[in-house]
């Protein structure tokens, strides 16, 4: 990859053959009566400092005063998001979820359950094709890569890879912030880990990770909390590994108390995509079409970029001229991408099998 964009991003691919199976954007006009006539929306796992989402429904109501909007579970991993519209089917009530973001691994893992329905946006040609199903039941939302957010008032020399982590300097200081048995960003984080020993991505990468982090808990240097904004600054979890946005944005929230750095790692540097999906249990579907149209925007886009999330029509609203020069000069520099890897489908679903299949036996250590 070169730059700040990699060759999964690269936009403006040629359109689709239109066939029977696929499914065209309504109507806006036709969309909007028809989500006002439901009056709600329902999303899950969608933390307001995570991508700016915090905005992003603010800007949602503004559009759509008539739509009241139901926030579940904001602090949910993916797999919690596919396991409440498992839940939830058939239920019409407010616990079930109309729309989901997960990470990668996740779309085609709903899709193949029959958990999410199709919907193209009306920018579907602008979403490259390896990251989107074909037929429109999950699509690239967003991406960014693997960083150390570090508490410079606890943690004196400040780790700069992977392999620095496991030094006794770090006892008792370093969390990740999910569930690695059901949360991408922490799934990812031992993957990225793994890349970091010379491991290729897959499994190999997902071995080398459970092993990097079983040491790290026998060195006594894992904390086996879900490190976040509120556990750094209360001393809890010193160093936590975080997507860069998430990093960034807590960075921000503590407005320098306590001071901290953000680390993209030497090595091992993750890059991930999280997808955008709508329930094929939906009790609000209309609405649910809505969103995604409000999402893949120029304003819903640029409120993802404004909390450092790459968002997936980046380069077609930067040659259009859509994208404020402020938030491009916010982002980190293009040379802390320069290395990043993106793995797979396939690999991700290795790596997310063997990691969530193997933590407990090989790492032992019950995150909450």
């Amino acid at each position: 990859m070169t730059g700040s964009t990699p060759r999964h991003l690269m936009l403006g691919a040629a359109a689709l053959l239109a066939s029977t199976s696929m499914v065209a954007a309504q109507d806006l006009a036709t969309l909007e009566a028809a989500a006002k006539k439901e009056g709600m929306l329902t999303t899950i796992a969608l933390p307001h400092n995570w991508c700016a989402y915090g905005e992003v429904i603010a800007g949602f109501k503004a559009k759509y005063p008539w739509i009241q909007v139901n926030e579940l579970n904001p602090d949910a991993g993916s797999a919690d998001e596919l396991e409440a519209v498992r839940a939830n089917k058939g239920n019409t009530g407010p616990q079930a979820p109309d729309v989901l973001d997960v990470g990668l691994a996740f779309g085609p893992q709903a899709a193949k359950e029959g958990l999410l329905q199709p919907y193209k946006v009306s920018n579907w040609d602008q979403v490259s094709d390896d990251i989107k199903d074909p037929e429109g039941h999950w699509y690239a939302g967003y991406y960014g890569v693997m960083a150390f957010l570090v508490n410079e008032d606890l943690v004196t020399e400040v780790p700069t890879d992977w392999a620095d982590l496991l030094d006794e300097d770090y006892a008792g200081q370093v969390a990740l912030s999910g569930d690695p048995r059901a949360s991408a960003q922490a799934i990812l984080s031992v993957q990225a880990a793994g890349l970091s020993t010379g491991a290729e991505p897959g499994k190999a990468a997902a071995e080398a990770g459970l092993d990097y982090f079983k040491q790290m808990n026998e060195n006594g240097n894992f904390v086996p909390v879900i490190g976040k904004a509120g556990t750094l600054a209360q001393g809890a979890t010193p160093i936590v590994v975080a997507w860069d946005y998430n990093a960034l944005s807590w960075r921000d929230s503590l407005n320098g108390n306590p001071p901290t750095q953000i680390v993209v790692p030497e090595t091992g540097v993750l890059a991930g995509v999280y997808v955008q999906g709508i329930s094929a249990h939906a009790p609000h579907p209309n609405a649910a079409k809505l969103w995604m149209e409000y999402l893949y925007s120029d304003e819903g886009q640029n409120l993802w970029l404004k909390g450092y999330c790459h968002p997936a029509r980046f380069n077609a609203m930067v040659e259009a001229g859509s994208v404020p020069q402020e938030l491009i000069d916010a982002l980190p520099p293009a040379e802390a991408y320069a290395k990043a890897v993106f793995p797979t489908l396939d690999q991700q679903a290795e790596n997310q099998e063997a990691v969530t299949g193997a933590w407990d036996q090989v790492v032992g250590a019950n995150v909450q």
